[in-house]
């Protein structure tokens, strides 16, 4: 099979690029700069380098929100067939924290209260009636950039000003008194990789990026489902969410879709990239047979509605056996005129066999 890893070619893509190498037969890593996506009546090419991008059953896109619009346009153009963990809504929904939080809303996942204005004044009549402290954030952003914190309406009032004079969209929050502690969770599939991360003295986030620290953790089944919703909510099947330990329970702050690496795997000591690696390759793997199961079953439909054919050239299917011994499908069987009354003469080879009758 083969598998191609769209990237803006990060430290964590290179690990995970090099995993995939473990389990699929060619392992392509195409960098996002290099991608073009060109559109025209009855016309949607993807190009890397100029050239179209080769055929894969697998690919696996991801970057910065910067790149979101290429993103998309490149996974609505490459899906299907290839499979693809984050679908073009996707990175829609994912790299938007608002619109992250409708998707989770839907999905009842337990969150913060956030609250979003038409209009300055608007946002003003919201300071008024929260409880302080709260978070401010940009609905656009990574590694806690964009995240502001206001512990009274004059702070926040300041803040508010300052946003709208730079004409900057916002998010208000409540805050959740953590400790300056937050969970990381890899969903990879129907799996949960999870580590705490502690934030520096007098710094609130507790990203990696803003100098926070990691180790490993181990969540309870509630807090594992919070997680896989949070990422199913939003259509991607790996993706980092972030979780606050509230009075009231876990909640969801935040997903990412192009999560770093290298600080939950120095935190749990599991080869992480390897793990996704290997769900691409399962996931991939499942979809290719399914594919061949109906083609096939497509074949033996045609040709038993066409009795009178000499020979069928091939059909692509999985050896049914019972015990030592390998039923043949039913319109083979109708076909040859095979019964267990006549002699045959088989021969057999690794890889080939060749039944030959009377």
């Amino acid at each position: 099979m083969r598998a191609a890893l769209i990237s803006l070619g990060s430290k964590s893509s290179n690990w995970t690029v090099d995993a995939m190498r473990k389990y699929f037969d060619v392992v392509d890593d195409v960098n996002l700069k290099n991608i073009e996506v060109h559109l025209g009546i009855g016309k949607l090419d993807v190009l890397y380098n100029g050239q179209p991008l080769p055929k894969y059953d697998c690919i696996y896109a991801k970057g910065s929100f910067r790149y979101a619009p290429i993103l998309r346009s490149l996974t609505r153009a490459l899906s299907p067939p290839a499979y693809m963990p984050i679908k073009a809504a996707t990175l829609t929904i994912g790299h938007d924290k608002l619109l992250t939080h409708l998707a989770l809303q839907l999905y009842k996942t337990p969150m913060p209260t956030t609250y979003i204005a038409s209009s300055p004044e608007g946002a003003k009549k919201i300071l008024g009636k929260v409880s302080y402290p709260i978070v401010m954030k940009f609905p656009q952003g990574t590694q806690g950039k964009g995240v502001m914190f206001a512990d009274s309406f004059a702070s926040a009032s300041s803040l508010l000003d300052a946003l709208t004079a730079l004409r900057q969209p916002f998010l208000i929050q409540e805050y959740i008194e953590t400790g300056g502690i937050d969970i990381r969770a890899i969903v990879i599939g129907d799996e949960v990789i999870a580590m705490k991360r502690k934030a520096e003295r007098g710094e609130a986030r507790a990203n990696i990026h803003a100098g926070g620290r990691g180790e490993a953790c181990s969540l309870d089944n509630h807090t594992k489902r919070i997680a896989i919703d949070a990422a199913q909510s939003i259509g991607a099947d790996i993706c980092a969410i972030d979780i606050l330990e509230g009075p009231k329970g876990p909640l969801v702050i935040e997903a990412n879709l192009s999560p770093g690496l290298q600080g939950i795997t120095a935190a749990t000591n599991l080869n992480v990239a390897d793990k996704i690696a290997k769900f691409l390759y399962k996931k991939t793997k499942e979809i290719v047979e399914s594919g061949k199961k109906l083609a096939t079953t497509k074949i033996l439909e045609d040709v038993s509605k066409r009795p009178d054919e000499k020979m069928i050239e091939g059909i692509i299917t999985n050896l049914d056996f019972r015990g030592e011994r390998i039923l043949l499908p039913k319109v083979v069987t109708d076909m040859t005129k095979f019964d267990e009354k006549k002699e045959v003469v088989i021969k057999a080879k690794k890889g080939q066999v060749v039944i030959e009758g009377d």
